[in-house]
C-alpha cells in the first residue's frame, strides 16, 4: 500500500536500534559481559525511543559538536534540524575507565537496556551546563527575564534541575536497544511503535493527521482542541507521555483511563486513536513543542496541535511562545533535514456561559467573568486539595475517575499555581 503520510524526519525512514529474536540474544549475552552502566530514566526512555523509531534520524547519543548546534541553533552537526539536547552523562570515575571505541552496557534498575560503542567523552563543566539550560529552557516569561531566571530556575525549573543535577561528563555514539522496558506489557494497545501508528493511519486511509500532546487528564479544553483539528484533518492522535513526570502530577494509568472514557463517551471512535510514548517529561518549554513535533512527524503525524502554555513550567514563558517558537527555527530548504510537521495554533480556550459553549479568544466577544479558565495544574490543584470543580471543566465521568485517585492517596504534593495556568494573565 502506497502511505499518503509525512516521511520520517531526517531522510532516512525509522531509524531502529531495537534488536529482536536471536539477534537480541547475542547482543544480551555479549552485554552481560561488558562494563555496566547505570543510566537515569530520561536516558531510558531517549534509548526506547531510538529503539522503536521515535528519535529517527537519531542512532545513538549526541557528540559534543551536536549538542552545541543544537542548544545554539536547533540544529544537529550534519544540519539536521534538532531542538533539545539527546545527550548521555556519566560520572567522572566512569568516564576514567572509558576509553573511545569501547564497548558499554547501559543498564536502569537492574535490566540491560542497550549496548553502546563510545565514539567520544567530554566533559560538561557547571558552565556547560548553565549554558545549556540558558539556551534550552530560558524563555520570555517573567521568570525568565533579566537576572530572574537563575533566581527561582533551581527550585521551581524541573528541566533547570535535571540538567545540573547531571554527572560530569557526556558520552556519545550509536546503539544497541535491547528492551522496550515496562511499557508494551503495561500499556497493551495504547504503547505503540511509530511503525504501528503509520499502519494504522495507512488502514484507515489518514495522509493529513493532527497530535494531541497530554501530561494531564483531558479536560474540556484539551476535548476542544482535539474536535477542531478532526474537522479539518483526516484523524487526531491523542498522544500521551506515559513516562516520568515530576511529583504531584497525575500518573500515565490514571490519564489513559481517562482519555479512554472521553473518546468511548464523547468522540466519533474511527476518528481518533489513544496512544502513549515512553519519554520522561524534560519540562523545555516552547523547545519542548518542537521536540513533540519532531518526533510526532516519525509516528506519522503531519500538524502537531500547540495551544496556550503548551509544555510550560511556571511563568518560564510566554503564553504562546511555544507557537512562536515555530516561526523562528532554521530552514535549509532541504526535507530530508528539515522539520515537516507543522503547528496547529489554537488560541487560548475556554468554556463561556454567554456563548453556552467552548470558545476561544478570536470567537468569544464576552468578558472573563463569563468563562470557566480551564488548565491541568488548576485542575490537578483543585482535586488534590478536594475543591469543588467548577460547572463544565471537565466531564462528570472523567471527574469522577480523577476523584477516585486522589480520594486514594496518602500523600499529596502541594500544586503551585501560576499565572498561566489560573488565568491571571488573560
Amino acid at each position: 500500500m502506497f502511505s499518503k503520510l509525512v516521511p520520517p524526519h531526517g531522510g532516512r525512514g525509522l531509524v531502529c536500534a531495537l534488536l529482536h529474536g536471536e539477534e537480541r540474544e547475542a547482543e544480551l549475552e555479549k552485554a552481560k559481559s561488558l562494563k555496566q552502566v547505570e543510566v537515569s530514566d530520561r536516558a531510558k526512555g531517549d534509548l526506547i525511543m531510538m529503539g522503536i523509531g521515535g528519535f529517527s534520524p537519531l542512532d545513538g547519543f549526541m557528540t559534543r559538536e551536536d549538542w552545541k548546534g543544537v542548544c545554539e541553533n536547533f540544529q544537529m552537526a550534519d544540519g539536521t534540524f534538532w531542538p533539545v539536547p539527546i545527550t548521555l552523562d556519566v560520572s567522572a570515575d566512569d568516564a576514567g575507565s572509558i576509553k573511545e571505541g569501547d564497548e558499554i552496557a547501559l543498564v536502569n534498575g537492574g535490566e540491560i537496556y542497550a549496548t553502546m560503542k563510545v565514539m567520544e567523552k567530554y566533559e560538561m563543566t557547571e558552565a556547560d551546563k548553565k549554558w545549556e539550560c540558558e539556551m534550552v529552557f530560558k524563555g520570555q516569561g517573567e521568570d525568565s527575564v533579566g537576572g530572574r531566571f537563575w533566581e527561582v530556575a533551581m527550585e521551581d525549573h524541573p528541566g533547570v534541575q535535571m540538567v545540573m543535577a547531571q554527572k560530569e561528563y557526556n558520552i556519545a555514539g550509536p546503539v544497541k536497544v535491547l528492551s522496550e522496558g515496562e511499557y508494551p506489557e503495561e500499556y497493551p494497545g495504547v504503547y505503540l511503535t511509530p511503525a504501528q501508528t503509520r499502519r494504522m493511519f495507512d488502514e484507515r486511509g489518514w495522509a493529513d493527521v493532527a497530535a494531541l500532546q497530554l501530561r494531564n487528564p483531558m479536560h474540556r479544553s484539551h476535548e476542544y482542541l482535539a474536535k477542531i483539528a478532526i474537522e479539518v484533518c483526516d484523524g487526531v492522535l491523542i498522544h500521551s507521555l506515559i513516562g516520568n513526570l515530576k511529583p504531584g502530577d497525575i500518573p500515565a494509568n490514571v490519564r489513559v483511563k481517562a482519555i479512554q472514557i472521553l473518546i468511548d463517551n464523547y468522540f466519533v471512535k474511527d476518528n481518533v486513536i489513544n496512544a502513549g510514548y515512553p519519554l520522561d517529561m524534560r519540562y523545555a518549554g516552547p523547545r519542548e513543542g518542537l521536540l513533540h513535533a519532531t518526533f510526532r512527524q516519525n509516528y506519522g503525524v503531519n500538524n502537531m496541535l500547540i495551544g496556550r502554555d503548551h509544555a510550560g513550567v511556571g511563568d518560564f514563558y510566554g503564553l504562546f511562545e511555544a507557537q512562536e517558537i515555530f516561526d523562528r527555527i532554521p530552514k535549509t530548504g532541504d526535507s530530508s533535514k528539515d522539520l515537516l510537521c507543522k503547528p496547529m495554533k489554537i488560541d487560548w480556550t475556554f468554556y463561556c456561559y454567554k456563548c453556552d459553549g467552548m470558545a476561544s479568544l478570536r470567537t468569544c466577544p464576552h468578558g472573563k467573568e463569563d468563562r470557566v479558565i480551564l488548565s491541568g495544574t488548576k485542575l490537578r490543584k483543585a482535586l488534590s486539595e478536594g475543591a469543588e470543580i467548577p460547572d463544565h471543566f471537565g466531564r462528570d465521568e472523567v471527574l469522577a475517575l480523577l476523584r477516585e485517585y486522589y480520594e486514594g492517596l496518602t500523600e499529596k504534593v502541594e500544586v503551585k499555581m501560576q499565572g498561566a495556568a489560573s488565568g491571571d494573565a488573560m
